[in-house]
């Protein structure tokens, strides 16, 4: 018996000094903008970009294989980061036009059609969605990204994104409508 756990011993301290060894020895150093782009992304590993995970995206921008608008939880504000750390320029305005001024979009559940499959909540990326096995399910609104994930899945059709809800950390104001002002201004002279 004390030969069996020497042995396995010191199986187990060769075999990690040969991945110690191999590790050192074929190391691949990532280009810093990698990670820097990394960064920038919301890292939740969401899958809408068709990449597989926030990391293979940042290297596919780092590489240009791909567009600066690739990621729609970050929007047009990071479309437009991205393409200051790349050095894209100028993002094309036709590129954005899918990423117009739009409300952020979250899930939203109807309780009253919810089955508790919690088929929603294991793909939810960032755990927004709350609720166990055979219970109603709900939506933390703060911790959504709208990427559409849950709705997927949902097999009761139970769940659909909406534009977020307004709150003190999200309120603005509207953009006013100017198209009737030239017009009075025309009348008042």
């Amino acid at each position: 018996m004390l030969t069996a756990a020497l042995s396995m011993s010191a199986l187990g301290v060769g075999l990690g000094a040969l991945l110690g060894v191999a590790a050192k020895r074929f190391y691949v150093e990532t280009p810093p903008i990698v990670d820097e782009i990394e960064q920038m992304l919301p890292g939740t590993n969401c899958g809408q970009c068709s990449f597989p995970g926030c990391r293979g995206a940042a290297e596919a921008l780092a590489e240009g294989s791909a567009p600066v608008t690739l990621c729609p939880p970050g929007g047009r504000d990071l479309a437009i980061e991205l393409a200051e750390v790349v050095g894209a320029g100028e993002v094309p305005t036709g590129a954005l036009s899918g990423m117009e001024d739009t409300a952020p979009l979250v899930a939203f559940i109807f309780e009253d059609h919810c089955t508790g499959c919690t088929k929603c909540f294991k793909r939810c990326p960032t755990d927004a969605i709350v609720g166990a096995a055979k219970q109603i399910h709900t939506v933390v609104t703060d911790a959504c990204i709208g990427c559409d994930a849950c709705v997927a899945v949902c097999p009761t059709e139970a769940i659909l994104l909406r534009e977020k809800p307004r709150s003190l950390a999200n309120w603005y104001w509207e953009k006013p409508d100017l198209s009737h002002a030239s017009e009075l201004m025309r009348r008042a002279t």
